[in-house]
Order: C-alpha cells, then sequence, then structure tokens
C-alpha cells in the first residue's frame, strides 16, 4: 500500500507541477491582461492544490497534512480575491482591451459610480 501512495503522490505532484508550467507558459504567451489573469489564477491554483494532494500522500504525517491543507485553503481564498481586485483596478486604469471582450458588464455601471464618488 505504500508504493501505491508513494506513485499516486509522485503522479500528482508531476501533474501540479505541469499546470505550474502551463500557468508560467500563458502568462508569457496571451495578449492581455485578463486573459493573462485567467492563465495566473486558473491552472496555477489547481496545480498548487494537486501538488499539496501529491505532498500529503508521499508524507502521510497528520502534521505535515494539516499545514498543507491551511496551504490550500488560503490559496483558495485569496487568489480569487485579488484576481477579481487587479482585473476590476485594471478596467478602471483603462488598461483592458475593451475590443477582446465578449460581454462588457461593466461598461454601463463604472461610468455612474465615478459621477457619485464624492469629494475629490
Amino acid at each position: 500500500m505504500t508504493n501505491v501512495l508513494d506513485i499516486a503522490g509522485g503522479i500528482f505532484l508531476l501533474l501540479g507541477a505541469f499546470l505550474s508550467l502551463v500557468a508560467a507558459i500563458g502568462l508569457l504567451r496571451f495578449p492581455d491582461l485578463l486573459t493573462r489573469m485567467h492563465s495566473a489564477t486558473k491552472p496555477q491554483v489547481l496545480g498548487l492544490l494537486l501538488v499539496v494532494l501529491g505532498l500529503a500522500l508521499i508524507l502521510r504525517d497528520p502534521a505535515a497534512t494539516a499545514i498543507l491543507v491551511l496551504v490550500a485553503t488560503f490559496q483558495m481564498v485569496t487568489a480569487p480575491v485579488a484576481s477579481h481586485m487587479v482585473g476590476r483596478a485594471s478596467y478602471r486604469a483603462g488598461q483592458v482591451r475593451t475590443d477582446l471582450l465578449v460581454r462588457d458588464e461593466l461598461g454601463d455601471v463604472l461610468p455612474k459610480l465615478e459621477e457619485n464618488r464624492g469629494a475629490p
């Protein structure tokens, strides 16, 4: 049973490393900010979760597994929030290529919000 867990852990580690590599290639190859953010968050988070799972299967230590669960939880909580905030800030700063957007949901909302911001 130990050999099976070690092999499964190694496979998960390799898959996680591959997804992280795909995320890095996407950061270099995609044309605009929003697609780069997508490649930085989606495969990278899944890659990290696979690496964490692989480490948990290989180490099989309750203390190490608890720390790995904390790492995975914080990554799952912070990555979507950070990516949302960066995307929204870049949209407001005009750094998003609107010709590549399929649907612009903020186009009608943000000008109204900018008018009512209060004191300059």
